[in-house]
């Protein structure tokens, strides 16, 4: 079952439950507050002293079958190739958790992102199913990922997809999502029309 959430609920729930065992699954240099245990492929060890924390090398994730009560996994799975076994993996190592993943739009704005991400998500409200699809870039990026955080506290729900899911993660991968007939758009020229509209305004 997978649905809508935040992560501000999410981690009411965690804080209420201390006595579960809390996975963060590239944890990168933010991990959640309320995770026992931090993952992540890069050796972060020295930043988290004396915290939990594995290092990931290979596909298979280093933990037993549900070994945990909560897993967390925030802004990975757009970076993961092969994305299938990932999700399998989520479900294997524990039987709920919290998926928080850019939206396409969010995507397409950041610099870093167009090296960074392999796939686009979608989140099919009628069906509770995440649809992913190998990512495109429809706009000349314009911020880089700091700007992009700031952009994400105000407007959050039109950068972020945050979901909970529980015994399994439905998705669906569309293959058939093409937008190479779509001209890219350009920020700068976006910004050039509006400036000339405003001028414009003024000298009526």
């Amino acid at each position: 079952m997978l649905r809508r959430t935040s992560i501000n609920f999410v981690n009411n729930i965690l804080s209420k439950n201390a006595n579960w065992k809390i996975a963060d699954i590239g944890c990168g240099y933010s991990a959640n507050k309320n995770a026992s245990v931090i993952a992540d492929i890069q050796d972060l060890s020295n930043f988290y002293k004396g915290k939990n924390f594995i290092k990931i090398s290979g596909k298979k994730l280093p933990f037993k079958d549900k070994e945990f009560d909560f897993v967390i996994t925030s802004h990975v799975i757009e970076h993961v190739e092969d994305f299938e076994f990932f999700v399998k993996e989520l479900e294997r190592i524990s039987s709920k958790g919290y998926i928080e993943l850019p939206t396409r739009f969010a995507d397409n704005l950041v610099f870093e992102n167009r090296n960074d991400h392999i796939w686009w998500f979608a989140y099919n409200d009628v069906n509770n199913q995440i649809i992913a699809s190998k990512r495109n870039q429809l706009i000349d990026p314009f911020i880089t990922v700091s700007m992009g955080k700031l952009f994400e506290e105000i407007f959050r729900e039109s950068f972020v997809l945050e979901l909970a899911w529980e015994e399994k993660i439905d998705y669906k991968i569309d293959n058939q999502i093409k937008h190479d007939d779509i001209k890219k758009i350009s920020f700068f020229k976006l910004i050039r029309k509006y400036l000339s509209k405003k001028i414009r305004t003024f000298l009526r």
